[in-house]
């Protein structure tokens, strides 16, 4: 829906010689959105849409008259306001929810439908649990996580794992198979089950503290898309040893944890 525009910059590999490129520049949100235009705001066109069920439901905008982004408080502490945005290349619409302490993505999703974006952001308002939510907006999807109000760091833990498990099933990758039973053979290790898990760069690494202050110093694990899974002491290398198997990967990680680990804690902020 864009117009494409030529310019000029320099691109990877042209011994510095400027190419031209098209750019594709995205047309003004009142075309892709004159509905929303007419009503002089998101929030207003969000109301309309939600046919009176978000009248007593406070939403904010970045500015006067956003046409592109609003947010949904919740009436739950453990919840950040739930964040909505247009799209600026075509007509749809994405939104994230977040918990506070880790800022980590409880639900988000992508419709072109304005009234689903309004029953999620009245659900998400409400306190209606995360599977209710997707129960009452269908394209609504769930990371994994669960949420933990009184920021127990074990069940954070867990949080984080079953998060990690299910992007891993729902990885459009060619190497989707072999990262998901690296995922799912690390988690069936307790010694690695009891620490948070994160992944840099593809890379599966383990800390003693949760987000936002994470602790380094385990080995971590990785899958090649050759078939076998690597074990590392620094950031990719596999450098302790490559195998054929998960199985063998996970066991050598173990080996090499330090030895006295801490019970997991919260990364608390500086």
């Amino acid at each position: 829906m864009g117009r494409s525009i030529v310019g000029q910059r320099l691109l990877p590999g042209t011994a510095g010689r400027a190419q031209s490129v098209a750019v594709s520049i995205p047309p003004e949100p009142a075309v892709l959105y004159p509905d929303v235009a007419a009503c002089g705001s998101l929030a207003v066109a969000l109301r309309v849409a939600a046919e009176g069920c978000l009248d007593s439901v406070p939403v904010e905008s970045p500015g006067s008259g956003s046409l592109l982004h609003e947010s949904v408080a919740s009436t739950l502490p453990h919840r950040e306001p739930l964040q909505i945005s247009a799209w600026t290349h075509e007509r749809r619409w994405s939104i994230r929810g977040e918990e506070p302490f880790q800022s980590s993505c409880l639900i988000d999703g992508e419709t072109d439908d304005l009234a689903q974006v309004a029953k999620a952001a009245r659900a998400w308002h409400d306190g209606e649990s995360l599977g209710d939510i997707r129960r009452a907006a269908p394209f609504v999807h769930l990371t994994g996580r669960f949420e933990v109000p009184d920021l127990d760091p074990v069940r954070l833990v867990e949080s984080e794992w079953q998060s990690m498990l299910q992007q891993a099933r729902e990885l459009e990758y060619s190497w989707q198979e072999q990262y998901q039973a690296l995922i799912e053979a690390a988690y069936a290790e307790p010694a690695l089950r009891a620490l948070y898990p994160f992944t840099s760069h593809w890379a599966l690494r383990f800390s003693i503290t949760t987000r936002p202050r994470l602790t380094l110093g385990s080995p971590c694990l990785t899958a090649g898309g050759d078939g076998t899974y690597g074990v590392g002491n620094g950031f990719v290398t596999p450098n302790l040893g490559a195998f054929t198997t998960p199985h063998e990967a996970v066991a050598l990680a173990v080996r090499h944890l330090p030895p006295g680990l801490c019970p997991i804690s919260l990364g608390l902020p500086l």
